[in-house]
């Protein structure tokens, strides 16, 4: 892990309690009088590191008091803190020994953008998906008490996503148990985007409602006065009087009937009152949910009126302003995403049957771009892609032909809808996969290179790739064309090639690729953007003297078979190319077929190799594994000059 400091990071302002922080153990010894202006420092840390080498933001601002004061009141590492998602954890991690690494957060070999367990023991749980936090928190409770243990467990997980279904699973099932945990529900009303749905109405109802917060204070303040007068018959009674009106007006009733006992709401930015809540609730020995109301961005007024931009920043920006600089306002090509956005609007204007579906990812898939063109055909379900792949299906039952726009890593979480509500039925609905591959500084969590693999496997679906934004075009036009069953697209994070687009649109015919590049001595197959690669691969081997031809396959379901048996007779050698595992992905495809067909061809298959990768631009990951222009005809060379092929990767 990189440690070394850079020059922008020297010049970073530390303030007065900050320096002396290296642990926990460190922050415990301050006053709680001085959390809040703790609090404050490490803000104000983030904004400075962030403002330089961008980040996830927003979340991490909101937590700052909330980070302060937890670890303040509990006894990390030996009490388990959880973070839900992760990317709020910033704070976390600079008050737990990674102060003097944050100038490498996200970068390659750096520290993780989110909590990891091989980083720190800080880091209870990995993560990176939202609604992990209250399952992991119930089974590290029962493991403390199947041991004999004493350490406290807590989970912070936002209201965006307790919107996920997992989350509802692990409260029910820990409500249940009966055991010590402490579930604190940072409510913001955002994910990245607003946050949708019945719960997040009911919380914002609940923390915004003035009679409750007014006729609550009224009965503290009353027991705050009498508590020496009267006797504890009396304060039962107004404590009835406070949990009888909770029922009525508040969530409480909610989670209650869960089994835990609801504390709150209060204020998320008042440091050393939240420490002595989290002291006072940690001594309960049931299940307990603290209900904390914060604001996304809170101390950055860019971020906090433009909660959803500032959710991460991309680049380097003005710190006080929140301008962009230079360096991150130079033109570049679309990203993917956007590719995809606008002709989604396109198709939909077109065709009324076409609706878009996101998990709680509008401005991420870029499907914001019809929710603000098309309401109509929009829908965000919240973070939960397994109900969206269902709710898809149940549209496609009655003749809508919807499309899920949802991340490669995160279409994992909704593998068996896919399956039993989707694909088991026929039934036509499009998978656009986003951030298919290197996710980049996001890493493992975020990388999408399982989704060729995990959906090659699934009967009736058709898998498609493109090498640029113009196939990209092509294919959705296509996939909104295709009756037959569901189709998958999948395509990068990131900026697209430049290319002059054509406004209309063309139709593919299903399974079918093409050559780039006729050539003589070895034969290349390669899918996706992997194709552009290929091609950069083949001038560098023509350099050295060698012809290949360089296949864009186009089609991982169905395989163009009539292309692979014509460059079976006349290629001995074979490469494949993927931005995806190589277990079970297009080069698994290709070689299950030439053995079908009992060709005698040589294949070498390349790809991602089966260990998950870490994070870092996707530049730096592709030549850690070898998938770069250069490492690719290194690789090509000596496989096509080689005469024992045992042992090529």
């Amino acid at each position: 892990m990189s440690s070394n400091s850079n020059s922008s990071h020297n010049k970073i302002n530390f303030g007065k309690y900050l320096p002396k922080i290296n642990s926990p153990e460190d922050l415990r010894k301050f006053e709680p009088s001085e959390l809040q202006e703790i609090s404050q420092e490490c803000r104000e840390f983030v904004i400075d590191m962030i403002s330089q080498n961008g980040g996830h933001f927003g979340s991490t601002l909101g937590v700052a008091e909330l980070s302060v004061a937890l670890h303040y009141a509990y006894n990390t590492p030996y009490d388990k803190l959880i973070w839900d998602v992760g990317h709020q954890a910033y704070i976390h991690k600079i008050l737990t020994g990674r102060r003097d690494l944050f100038h490498s957060n996200r970068k390659y070999k750096g520290i993780s953008g989110f909590p990891k367990r091989c980083e720190s023991d800080y880091d209870a749980f990995g993560v990176g998906h939202a609604s992990t936090s209250i399952s992991a928190a119930a089974g590290m409770a029962v493991a403390r008490d199947l041991n004999n243990e004493d350490y406290k467990v807590v989970a912070v997980i936002g209201d965006g996503s307790l919107t996920g279904g997992l989350a509802f699973e692990g409260l029910n099932h820990l409500g249940h148990l009966k055991t010590d945990v402490t579930i604190i529900l940072n409510d913001n009303c955002m994910s990245i985007d607003p946050n949708v749905g019945g719960l997040r109405n009911y919380l914002t109802d609940f923390t915004t409602n003035s009679t409750y917060n007014k006729l609550r204070r009224d009965i503290w303040e009353t027991l705050s006065r009498f508590d020496n007068e009267i006797g504890s018959t009396a304060r039962r009674v107004v404590r009835g009087i406070e949990d009888g009106l909770k029922a009525a007006l508040t969530p409480g009733s909610f989670f209650e009937a869960l089994g835990f006992r609801y504390f709150g709401p209060i204020d998320g930015h008042d440091a050393e009152h939240l420490a002595k809540i989290l002291s006072e609730v940690k001594q309960l020995p049931h299940p307990k949910l603290l209900h904390v109301s914060t604001v996304k961005g809170k101390g950055f007024k860019p971020a906090e009126e433009n909660q959803t931009k500032w959710h991460a920043a991309s680049g380097a920006f003005d710190r006080v302003t929140g301008d962009a600089s230079a360096k991150s306002k130079q033109s570049s090509p679309p990203k993917y995403q956007d590719v995809f956005g606008k002709a989604m609007v396109e198709l939909a204007q077109k065709n009324k049957d076409l609706v878009g579906i996101t998990a709680a990812m509008p401005s991420g898939t870029s499907l914001s771009m019809l929710r603000d063109s098309l309401p109509e055909q929009f829908y965000d379900v919240g973070i939960a892609e397994g109900h969206a792949v269902t709710f898809a299906a149940g549209l496609a039952t009655q003749g809508f032909h919807p499309v899920c726009a949802i991340y490669s890593s995160f279409l994992q979480r909704a593998f068996d809808h896919v399956i039993h509500d989707v694909a088991l039925q026929n039934l036509p609905v499009i998978f656009c996969l986003d951030r298919a591959g290197f996710a980049g500084a996001d890493g493992p969590t975020h990388h999408g290179t399982f989704d060729l693999s995990y959906l090659r496997m699934i009967p009736n679906i058709a898998i498609m790739a493109p090498m640029n934004e113009q196939e990209l075009r092509d294919m959705l036009y296509t996939a909104s064309l295709y009756k037959s069953g569901p189709i998958a697209i999948r395509y990068p994070r990131g900026n697209a090639t430049g290319m002059d687009v054509r406004q209309d649109f063309e139709k593919m015919d299903i399974g079918k690729g093409e050559i780039l590049k006729d050539g003589e001595d070895i034969a290349i197959l390669s899918i996706g953007v992997m194709s552009n690669h290929a091609l950069q691969a083949a001038d560098i081997l023509n350099a050295e003297g060698a012809n290949p031809l360089v296949a864009n396959m186009r089609f991982v379901k169905p395989l163009d078979t009539n292309l692979i048996d014509a460059i079976c007779e006349r290629f001995p050698r074979i490469v494949t190319i993927e931005e995806n595992s190589i277990v079970g992905g297009f080069g698994s495809g290709v070689l299950e077929y030439i053995q079908s067909k009992q060709y005698r061809n040589q294949v070498l298959t390349l790809g991602i190799p089966d260990r998950f990768i870490s994070h870092g631009s996707s530049g730096e990951l592709y030549q850690e594994i070898g998938l770069d222009p250069a490492s690719l005809a290194k690789k090509i060379l000596e496989f096509s000059h080689s005469e024992d092929l045992v042992g090529l990767d």
